[in-house]
């Protein structure tokens, strides 16, 4: 059974006052779920009955605390419009900046939407990117509709929050930027160490970010003199960075 103080808390983890006092945050999906219980330890699982049967009662009987709920109780506790079976509380990681010894790294500079943050960590995953540095003005990536947009990339990706200024003014490898006025980026040098820095949905990286880009890259839209939207969106953007970067590396590779 869910109890109204359990439903209570669940619900007060949609504000991040909340979630850093508890240290916690919601995950929800069979999916998600189990992704993350590969990475962290999970504090409470409530679960429908036939999911709970799907994955084994002693699987999620692996969290702190587990419930079988009702169609009702889980309507109760969850984000979504149609919930999909499980709800979990997982401890929040640490979110401090470490610089990894190697490798892409993604950088957003005061990316907003939940939803495109969430969506550009799964894009991280998908290109075996395993850090991603935040802005203080990035949105927070434990918001439940982030989590939810990850699809359980957060068990892999580790995602840090520090002052960009500082830590792309230390770097020792190529900061690339996406801007209007860059090179093609099919025409742009691309390496396999650095960082890639994607900027706010609306006024793209900041003037400060900006000063410390060592690669300026744009994506041309097709054919070049066709009237177009005057930009692309911040996660299908990354995606195609990332694609690019990927396709240069495998290339060299197999050049070997």
């Amino acid at each position: 059974m869910l109890s109204k103080n359990k439903i209570k808390l669940i619900k007060s983890l949609e504000r991040r006052k909340f979630r850093d006092e508890a240290g916690l945050f919601v995950a929800e999906g069979p999916k998600i779920v189990t992704d993350l219980m590969a990475a962290l330890h999970p504090v409470y699982i409530a679960a429908q009955a036939e999911v709970a049967d799907m994955y084994g009662h002693e699987f999620f009987s692996q969290a702190d605390e587990f419930d079988i709920v009702s169609d009702q109780e889980l309507q109760r506790a969850s984000f979504l419009r149609t919930p999909q079976g499980v709800v979990a509380l997982f401890p929040i990681p640490d979110r401090h900046w470490m610089a990894p010894p190697h490798g892409l790294c993604l950088a957003l500079d005061d990316v907003q939407d939940p939803g495109n943050l969430g969506t550009i960590i799964r894009t991280a995953d998908w290109f075996g990117v395993e850090h991603v540095v935040c802005s203080f003005g990035t949105a927070d990536v434990y918001a439940p509709k982030a989590v939810q947009a990850t699809m359980g990339a957060l068990a892999r990706v580790r995602v840090s929050y520090a002052d960009l200024g500082e830590v792309l003014g230390s770097a020792r490898v190529p900061v690339y930027g996406t801007f209007l006025d860059g090179v093609s980026l099919y025409r742009q040098t691309l390496g396999t160490d650095g960082f890639i820095v994607m900027g706010n949905e609306g006024k793209g990286i900041s003037s400060q970010v900006e000063e410390l880009v060592s690669h300026r890259l744009f994506i041309p839209n097709y054919p070049a003199d066709r009237p177009t939207s005057e930009s692309l969106n911040v996660a299908v953007a990354t995606s195609i960075i990332l694609s690019e970067f990927r396709r240069r590396e495998q290339q060299a590779q197999e050049g070997e």
